[in-house]
């Protein structure tokens, strides 16, 4: 599995007011959008492309389109949703699917209650949305669904992540094709889950739910 830190001041900045508990909603869901086309940016360095042939206002010359079959982008419900903006406005011509997964707060396991993806992925390159790669029960459970359906690789992007989730995953996965692009790596994760320090409920303070 491979892990990458997304270092950049630019990110920082946004993630610095996205943590700041006094932030509005609709600042915090613009801000959010804005720092997910930074980390897709990150995240579809591999992504699969063809030489395809173009005319210039003065030449033929080669350049690429993306390959098909086309990248399936999968926002975590319900605050994934949050970052798909940010994500297909930088690759427009991507497929979107969604999985329902929440964690129980009492056994903190992810539980899925519903999907809408292709039955066979084969050849898919998949990236999965989650704004925080807590415990990394419900992120491991994704990426078992999306290999299961036969993806060719899955590259996860999260806001934040802590230790405790990203040992949890790459325990989980193995040796299959596995990437996580993260904003921050925060220190840990606190006795009920949430990771320190954070920035709260992502799915709440998207949707002004938040106390």
């Amino acid at each position: 599995m491979r892990v990458h830190v997304a270092d950049h001041p630019l990110i920082t900045h946004k993630l610095s007011v996205l943590r700041d508990r006094t932030t509005p909603s609709p600042t915090f869901r613009a801000l959010t959008e804005e720092l997910v086309t930074l980390l897709a940016y990150e995240a579809t360095r591999n992504v699969r492309v063809t030489a395809t042939p173009i005319s210039t206002p003065v030449a033929q010359t080669m350049g690429v389109s993306i390959a098909r079959p086309r990248p399936l982008v999968v926002p975590i419900l319900r605050a994934g949703l949050g970052m798909l903006e940010g994500m297909v406005k930088l690759v427009p011509t991507a497929e979107v699917g969604f999985l329902g997964m929440a964690r129980n707060e009492e056994t903190l396991e992810p539980q899925t209650y519903a999907e809408r993806l292709p039955d066979d992925l084969t050849g898919r390159q998949c990236f999965v949305l989650d704004p925080m790669l807590a415990t990394g029960g419900t992120l491991a459970a994704a990426i078992d669904f999306l290999f299961a359906r036969g993806a060719e690789s899955v590259t996860c992007v999260c806001i934040l992540g802590a230790p405790e989730g990203l040992k949890a995953v790459e325990d989980a996965v193995a040796d299959r094709d596995v990437t996580i692009v993260l904003g921050a790596l925060d220190e840990r994760l606190d006795e009920n889950g949430y990771i320190i320090p954070g920035l709260g409920d992502a799915g709440d303070r998207l949707y002004g739910l938040a106390e």
